[in-house]
Parts: C-alpha cells; sequence; structure tokens
C-alpha cells in the first residue's frame, strides 16, 4: 500500500490521501467536498480488510428528510485504510460488490 501523501487535500478534515487517492480523485472529478461529505454521512461498512465509507440511495433519503441534500455525493465510495488513510475513491451504485468479511466469534461455526 503507498503511503499516506504529506498533505491532506484541500477541505478534507483530517483524513490523509494516498497518493494512488489523489489520483484517482483528479481523474474521476471527485471534490474533496464530495469526500468530506461521504466521511461524515456515509453508511460505514468493514470488508476486505477496509473500511468502505458509502453514500447510497437510502443516506440520501434519510438526510434529506432533515433537511440535509447528499445528493452530490450519491453513490460515492471512499475507502479507508486501517490506519485510516484514503486508499481510494470511485463513484459506483451497485453496493452488492462489497464482499462483507466473515465474523469471528463464538457463533461463527453454527450452521
Amino acid at each position: 500500500m503507498q503511503s499516506p501523501s504529506s498533505l491532506c487535500a484541500p477541505g478534507l478534515r483530517s483524513a490523509q490521501l494516498t497518493a494512488h487517492a489523489a489520483v484517482r480523485m483528479r481523474q474521476r472529478g471527485i471534490s474533496s467536498r464530495a469526500i468530506d461529505t461521504a466521511l461524515a454521512y456515509g453508511r460505514h461498512i468493514r470488508a476486505k480488510g477496509v473500511t468502505y465509507c458509502v453514500v447510497g440511495h437510502k443516506e440520501v433519503q434519510r438526510y434529506a428528510a432533515m433537511g440535509i441534500n447528499l445528493s452530490e455525493a450519491e453513490g460515492l465510495q471512499v475507502l479507508l485504510a486501517p490506519d485510516g488513510a484514503i486508499v481510494t475513491v470511485y463513484r459506483s451504485r451497485d453496493l452488492h460488490t462489497i464482499k462483507l468479511t466473515p465474523r469471528r466469534g463464538r457463533f461463527s461455526n453454527r450452521h
């Protein structure tokens, strides 16, 4: 994994961007504001060793009822490394591609 860049992108609250994430933001036209929105209001899903911060249709509807407009960030997915660095960002409305990591615990071996 690439190390986080030394500077945060303008507007990002305190999240460090990897060099890869900074390139993908520029290539995909994703603003720092949209990433802040995903980090603050998105659903957080742990899978594949990272945390996905996802703004889906449900989040847009839920927060619209509270007067918060998330439509700019709908479909945005921000992947965070365990250390909190932003690994990559992209838009995808398909949340089925996120494969949850199975829980380990006392009930994991039950059928």
